[in-house]
């Protein structure tokens, strides 16, 4: 494997790490009505688990209201459901047509147990880059013993695998940051 084969599939990765980190914040609850807070939402319907963002569409149309609008309306009853048994505490009210959500404020305890969760989320990406880099390292190394790489070359792969870990580390400090001021605004 060459240097920028290495170079290459560690950024690919920590991309994806990036990825999965800004989805798992999205799912996260701030003081506003966020359509991220359900769309991760499983419903059971047709005989098998479905992502409520394939079954309807969702909105927030106010600051403290998420609006669900089912394509099919046969599985509103799924769709409240699985509202209900998450652990998000919501109360889903039906119309028979759409679905209304009604976020309520979140205390100040609360608050400060979803900044704790913003940071459990930020160390696993971190780890997760961490990790990353580690491979990639390895890989370099193994090349230099292949034969693949010279010495020199090894290091300075080793050294650009460091810069990418440190921009992805960096990356992903931001949008906890910028996540954990949401959540702490009122």
């Amino acid at each position: 494997m060459s240097g920028d084969e290495i170079l290459l599939d560690a950024e690919e990765r920590m991309e994806k790490a990036i990825a999965v980190l800004k989805q798992a914040l999205a799912g996260i609850r701030t003081g506003r009505a966020n359509p991220g807070l359900v769309d991760s939402l499983k419903v059971e319907v047709y005989g098998s688990l479905v992502p409520i963002k394939q079954l309807a569409t969702v909105g927030a149309p106010e600051p403290n209201q998420i609006v669900i609008r089912p394509f099919d309306p046969n599985t509103i009853k799924e769709i409240e459901k699985a509202i209900q048994s998450s652990d998000l505490g919501f109360n889903p009210q039906s119309d028979g047509r759409l679905i209304r959500v009604n976020v309520p404020p979140l205390s100040m305890e609360v608050r400060r147990k979803m900044v704790a969760r913003v940071r459990e989320l930020l160390e696993e990406a971190k780890v997760a880059i961490r990790n990353i880099r580690r491979d990639a390292n390895k890989a370099a190394d193994q090349a230099e013993k292949d034969k693949e790489l010279s010495e020199d070359e090894r290091d300075d792969t080793k050294e650009q695998v460091q810069d990418l870990t440190k921009t992805y580390e960096s990356q992903a400090e931001e949008l906890a940051k910028a996540r954990e001021k949401e959540v702490l605004e009122t």
